[in-house]
């Protein structure tokens, strides 16, 4: 991000000149550093055991020396997978040599997991600051630095340790988001870079060897529902990455979060039916499900048949293992995908699309009443990560993960997912909308059935500036499948807005 940020002449390969019957074409109006960085940091915890936080980070530049993006910890090692955060970093950099540079980040996010008498993460809140020096080879760059964990309104507090990063540079391209609704063309990808975006559902069958934390045998299913983004490498070669929550079978509070990597071919000659397979692994656990340290490995064949409209149906099976735990479980769900983007062709051979808004911001929720298990009721925080991309002027789909972070439900988290409608822009920008998610969540000792749970909400989003986006909204959040949780909440939103190419 310390690059100077790319000059307009950069853009002109991609900007393709109107005749004067056409439309004029909308050119790309940025083009930002930005990364995708993970770290390793060791802890000892206040139980005696030790552990180790792995990370994953997305981080676009603010200007040459500031950069911001979302971001999820979670347990790596010892006996304490399920222990998860959502949040965001902001990062300074200071260029010291050609191929070095200093960096400074603060990690704000909430979560928890595993909580008991010895290990306790208060209301989830968790701050990471670090300084690190960093070696860069081509894209690619990796550092060494010091840096500490900790949760302020509980006891899970780390020393002053040595901490790893790898990281790779790219570009964030996109239009301005006051194009919306023009035709455009692109040599590359725009916004974060994905070609498509999909809800996910289904359900795990453990095997008799597998085993909860207590020990005991697991009975019945695991309902699982979430969410995946994808890119296509090639023809039918695709990596991306997945989260998912329990929705159902008495393990409320599971989360994951997976990459993978995957390939398909066409069936009986028809480009539109494909068969393969695909692999993944990642971080699990919550819900008492014995994952041990968090690792997970995933795969399994997949059938996607992409539709003459644009979205993908897809059916994926396979087995899902913890190496380190007692669990392993065949699985089954099916896909819902829509089309976000796709791999870039030269401008003479792009037939072009339509410049659509996407957003991507930081949410704090005020639960006003949240019912916890053991019929206590207290109101609760929540942080989230939030992500929306408009379909047409006024429908867009939505997505959120996030954690509580001020109360007494630390640990409990959530992710949602959902369509949205909004009015045309009014009075400086103004805008009103609805919304209606659905999702999976639980942990922190929260009454939410089996995971299952939704949220409406009704907004009004003020323009305070070209990119950026301020949000207030009231509604409800309640348990899908019973009485269990019913609250009214109130939602302050801000977000990041960009243009990106719907084809």
């Amino acid at each position: 991000m310390t690059r100077r940020i790319a000059t307009l002449l950069a853009l002109l390969p991609a900007c393709a000149l109107a005749t004067p019957d056409e439309v004029p074409f909308a050119h790309l109006n940025t083009v930002r550093p930005a990364a995708v960085e993970g770290n390793w940091t060791s802890m000892k915890l206040p139980d005696g055991g030790r552990t180790a936080f792995a990370s994953m980070s997305y981080l676009m530049a603010y200007d040459e020396d500031w950069g911001f993006g979302p971001g999820f910890y979670g347990a790596a090692k010892g006996n304490y997978g399920g222990i998860f955060t959502v949040g965001f970093t902001g990062q300074r950099r200071w260029r010291l040599s050609r191929n070095t540079h200093l960096a400074a980040s603060l990690y704000v996010g909430a979560g928890g997991g595993l909580s008991s008498a010895q290990l306790r993460f208060g209301g989830g809140l968790m701050l990471r600051p670090e300084l690190s020096l960093r070696t860069e080879a081509g894209a690619w760059y990796s550092g060494i630095g010091i840096s500490q964990i900790r949760f302020p309104s509980g006891n899970v507090k780390s020393g002053v340790g040595l901490s790893f990063t790898l990281g790779r540079a790219m570009d964030f391209v996109s239009f301005s988001p006051d194009d919306a609704g023009r035709p455009a063309r692109a040599g590359r990808r725009t916004g974060l870079g994905f070609d498509e975006i999909a809800l996910t559902g289904g359900f795990e069958k453990p095997t008799a060897s597998s085993r909860t934390r207590g020990g005991t045998p697991f009975a019945g299913k695991v309902g699982k529902a979430g969410a995946e983004l994808r890119q296509y490498i090639a023809d039918g070669s695709w990596w991306g990455v997945e989260a998912s929550g329990a929705a159902k079978g008495g393990v409320d509070g599971y989360m994951e979060v997976l990459g993978q990597i995957g390939q398909d071919w066409a069936l009986f000659g028809t480009p539109r039916l494909r068969v393969g397979g695909q692999l993944g692994a990642g971080l699990g656990g919550g819900g008492n499900v014995d994952t041990g340290n968090g690792w997970l490995l995933r795969a399994g064949p997949t059938l996607r048949w992409i539709t003459p409209w644009g979205p993908s149906l897809r059916l994926d099976t396979g087995f899902t293992y913890a190496p380190s735990g007692s669990y392993t479980a065949p699985y089954l769900r099916a896909v819902l995908a829509m089309p976000l983007d796709r791999t870039p062709t030269l401008i003479g051979d792009d037939p072009g699309g339509t410049v659509r808004v996407q957003q991507l911001g930081a949410s704090v929720m005020h639960l006003s009443r949240v019912r916890f298990k053991d019929g206590r009721q207290e109101a609760v925080s929540h942080l989230a990560v939030n992500m929306s991309r408009e379909f047409s002027p006024h429908v867009y789909g939505a997505a959120m993960a996030g954690s509580a972070a001020v109360g007494s439900a630390g640990a409990y988290s959530f992710g949602l997912f959902g369509l949205g409608l909004q009015s045309d822009p009014l009075w400086g920008g103004l805008r009103f909308g609805a919304e209606w998610l659905l999702g999976a969540a639980g942990g922190g000792g929260v009454a939410v059935g089996g995971g299952a749970v939704t949220q409406a909400e009704a907004w009004a989003q003020w323009q305070l500036a070209e990119r950026l986006r301020l949000r207030a909204g009231i509604g409800e959040f309640r348990t899908l499948r019973s009485g269990q949780q019913s609250t009214s909440l109130t939602h302050l939103q801000l977000s990041y807005a960009f243009g990106t190419l719907q084809r």
